[in-house]
């Protein structure tokens, strides 16, 4: 039965210290990307959603957790002596309410799975609450042993430790805890750290709680959000798990995927209604893709948004600032760096457009280059619309070329163009009579004397 008294205060406390040894990365392990962020960036969004504070406690020396982590407040562990002892670091700001412990490493849980164990935990008839899973193959996971008449925790065993019966239990512990702040202060400070690494771990918070008589809980959720990544393999099966389910919701919105395996997505790639996403595409972070929009095959995007009816790719590359208006057309081997691209214009083969605005209904002819950077600055380049860029065109900017003109192919355009004129630069053609036939007899004659 849940208390009728008004919620208390909710604080998730975030282990984030970890070095990432296992990884043999420089890397911090809270660092390490899924889906295109940081596995600590995907455990403070489903935390915030929950709990009305967060602290993340990390290690000396990780001035890019810190700062991945603000505005939430951040606490340093700087002797790392184990999980206990990094969640009592945060102990001063525990509140009165009730307290979590979570891990950067367990980045996949959902935040309806954390809501679930902040209200077990918050049940009259439970002091602690933990969160565990039964996982396909429970390996060396601790066991969670239960009493048979309560179902409350009676114990979490190591593995190592396990008798054959226990191992046979497939209740695994997910290692995150719940209770209210008072006694987690209480049990964090009576942990010991006699074991074979003179560590102090949080898992034995539960045998102190169960010694006191107080009920512990299990909330299960399933593994796919509760696995540990401790090394490149699990990373890499966390972001297979992590990319099924982004996958899967896109289709559930409405997004065709032809090749659903093929498609990478970033957590934050908004996908609209009937877009269509062609096989081995990948989105980086910050992409969104209004509806009826087309993606086609190995094009990659990132930090950029895709208007109604577009069609890019395939083979299309759009960077961050690439802003692709409705009915537009980018085309294989095309790339697009801070340019805006509008309704109807067409760059359909092997151009550079970078630091450029093209107008409506404009056609940008193969092998087109804006020369945005001199070496030490980036230039823009303004096109206007209903403009034709012949093949081959260089457009050095600064540049400006007006409405309704057309540029020949070939041509390098250091000037501004007026609308409605026509723009030629091209070196005079020079045709040497005779010259082409004697040429290829000498090097015929050279190749068969060599």
């Amino acid at each position: 039965m849940t208390s009728s008294s008004s919620p208390r205060p909710a604080t998730a406390v975030l282990l984030a210290a970890g070095r990432g040894t296992r990884m043999q990365s420089s890397r911090p392990k809270a660092m390490q990307r899924l889906a295109g962020r940081p596995m600590l960036a995907h455990l403070i969004d489903s935390a915030a959603r929950v709990f009305d504070k967060l602290i993340v406690v990390v290690g000396p020396d990780m001035p890019e957790v810190e700062q991945l982590a603000a505005p939430h407040a951040v606490i340093v562990q700087n002797e790392r002596l184990g999980t206990a002892h990094a969640a009592l670091q945060a102990e001063a700001l525990f509140g009165d309410g009730d307290v979590a412990v979570l891990y950067a490493d367990n980045p996949l849980i959902s935040s309806d799975t954390l809501s679930r164990l902040l209200t077990e935990s918050r049940k009259d008839d439970t002091g602690l609450a933990l969160l565990a899973m039964r996982p396909a193959q429970p390996g060396r996971y601790g066991r969670v042993i239960t009493s048979a008449q309560s179902h409350n925790v009676q114990k979490i065993v190591e593995w190592a430790d396990a008798t054959p019966e226990e191992r046979a239990v497939n209740l695994c512990n997910a290692g995150v805890l719940c209770a209210k702040a008072q006694d987690f202060r209480c049990w964090l400070k009576d942990v010991k750290n006699t074991n074979a690494k003179q560590e102090y771990y949080l898992t034995d918070v539960v045998g102190l709680a169960v010694r006191e008589g107080v009920s512990v809980k299990s909330v299960e959720a399933a593994e796919s959000e509760l696995r540990g990544i401790n090394s490149r393999a699990e990373l890499a099966e966390a972001e297979a798990a992590l990319q099924q389910r982004l996958r899967l919701h896109a289709m559930e919105k409405g997004v065709t995927l032809v090749a659903p395996e093929t498609v990478f997505l970033c957590t934050d790639t908004v996908l609209e209604a009937d877009v269509l996403i062609e096989p081995n595409v990948v989105f980086g972070p910050g992409v969104t893709v209004r509806s009826g929009a087309e993606i086609r095959a190995f094009s990659h995007l990132e930090g950029c948004e895709v208007q109604s009816a577009a069609i890019i790719g395939p083979y299309a590359r759009l960077r961050p600032g690439a802003q692709i208006g409705e009915e537009a057309h980018i085309g294989n081997f095309v790339e697009i760096k801070n340019s805006v691209i509008g309704k109807g214009s067409k760059a359909n083969h092997l151009t550079y457009l970078g630091d450029t605005s093209v107008g409506t209904r404009t056609n940008i002819g193969a092998g087109t280059i804006t020369c945005n950077y001199d070496g030490a600055s980036k230039h823009k380049t303004t096109i206007g619309d209903d403009v034709f860029v012949g093949s081959n065109a260089i457009l050095v900017a600064p540049l400006t070329v007006g409405s309704d003109s057309l540029i020949a192919a070939g041509s390098t355009i250091t000037n501004d163009i007026p609308p409605d004129a026509l723009a030629l630069a091209r070196a005079k053609q020079v045709n040497k009579p005779g010259l082409g036939k004697k040429l290829k007899t000498a090097l015929k004659n050279k190749k068969g004397n060599g």
